[in-house]
């Protein structure tokens, strides 16, 4: 069963890269016609060693070492062919032998180095997935979509971060932005993960869930020695939404992070809080109930939260990544293509290299089902009338 595996890749070798593995057949049998057809006193022999050194290269050890057997039969039908078989000739079987052996062990520790690239590549991957679970496209009265791009070339996530989760009839969203980028950042966005899908169940309010938010990072802060400086540097900017099922309103209580925009008829607005409470971890500093900003968000608008790795996204020019103008261009599409186009055109902007981890979630309300509406909500739905003056132009 084992050597019926290895023909089967052999042949399958053969049928993707049949188009390379021509060139060292062809090499091996254009310098034999060439020294067959050549005076004596010309040697073209020495040269087949570039069949086996040319198919290493893009091979595996089983075709490399097919080419490299190929090259020395070639070699001894030209030392039998002249007649007398010389030290020379001896030297060339010998020294083309060692190079065919030596190009299949480079290949055998290529292939198995990859292979152990791929399985701790798929463990990474399985981690940072179950750290930043896929959210899903429709939650209650909501339709979703999200998109991530890590600036670090082989990771999944780093250091921004999403998530959300219903209580009861309402809908509560968090995105965030560690400071820094990459793998480095991922404990610090675990932590504060974990510690939104508790406390979004247990505190009736926006600033009460920041606050709590902000003791939980202070806490893992605070497990740093007292000299890692950097450390004590370390804060998250973040932005909690509240989308109740049944009132036409929204509530945001934005820690640090970049304001919402608004999607409402084609237009595009930027929901603009009179108050920003502290980044998270900012040792004691955390936001209180003059951080809640409500807004009304009705039935077909859209919001578009982000972090700070799209709108700092630079293009050739240095020009920044001008995110309302582009997203005002499908203002009338749907949460994923919204989602879609702005990667899309961000990484074309950035010409694919981001210099920050970005994050971009689109949120629609869709009609809700016939409910009645309960008086904290029409409550609410008053200040939030009162409040989208600011968020409307």
């Amino acid at each position: 069963m084992h050597v019926g595996q290895h023909f089967a890749r052999v042949r399958q070798l053969w049928h993707s890269r049949h188009a390379l593995v021509a060139i060292p057949i062809v090499l091996i049998v254009v310098i034999t016609l060439a020294d067959v057809h050549t005076p004596g006193s010309v040697n073209l022999g020495p040269l087949l060693v570039v069949a086996p050194a040319l198919t290493a290269s893009f091979a595996g050890p089983w075709l490399t070492g097919s080419i490299g057997a190929l090259a020395l039969g070639a070699q001894t039908y030209l030392a039998a062919r002249s007649g007398l078989v010389t030290v020379n000739h001896i030297a060339q079987l010998i020294g083309l032998t060692v190079l065919s052996i030596f190009a299949v062990l480079v290949c055998y520790l290529r292939d198995r180095h990859k292979a152990e690239l791929a399985q701790v590549r798929s463990v990474a991957e399985a981690a940072q997935r179950a750290l930043l679970r896929p959210l899903p496209d429709r939650l209650g009265p909501l339709h979703i979509a999200s998109s991530y791009l890590a600036a670090e070339k082989e990771a999944c996530v780093g250091g921004d971060l999403y998530a959300v989760a219903r209580t009861g009839s309402r809908t509560r969203v968090i995105i965030g932005d560690v400071r820094g980028k990459g793998l480095a950042a991922i404990g610090e966005a675990a932590t504060l993960l974990g510690a939104f899908q508790e406390a979004a169940h247990q505190h009736a309010t926006l600033p009460a869930l920041a606050g709590a938010l902000d003791r939980s990072v202070c806490r893992y802060l605070s497990e740093f020695p007292k000299s890692d400086e950097e450390a004590q540097e370390h804060f998250i900017t973040a932005l909690l939404l509240e989308v109740p099922d049944h009132s036409p309103v929204a509530r945001v209580t934005m820690c640090g992070h970049p304001p919402p925009l608004l999607i409402r008829r084609g237009h595009v607005m930027t929901v603009a809080s009179p108050y920003t409470a502290p980044p998270l971890g900012m040792w004691e500093l955390g936001p209180d109930a003059s951080s809640l900003h409500a807004f009304s968000f009705l039935t077909g608008d859209t919001l578009v939260l982000y972090t700070d790795g799209v709108v700092e996204a630079r293009d050739g020019n240095r020009a920044f990544y001008p995110l309302q103008e582009r997203v005002a261009l499908v203002a009338k599409s749907r949460p994923k293509a919204l989602v879609q186009h702005v990667q899309q055109d961000l990484l074309a902007h950035a010409r694919g290299a981001l210099g920050d981890d970005a994050a971009i979630l689109a949120i629609q309300r869709a009609p809700a089902p016939r409910a009645g509406l309960r008086i904290s909500d029409l409550l609410h739905s008053d200040e939030a009338h009162a409040g989208s003056e600011q968020a409307n132009p």
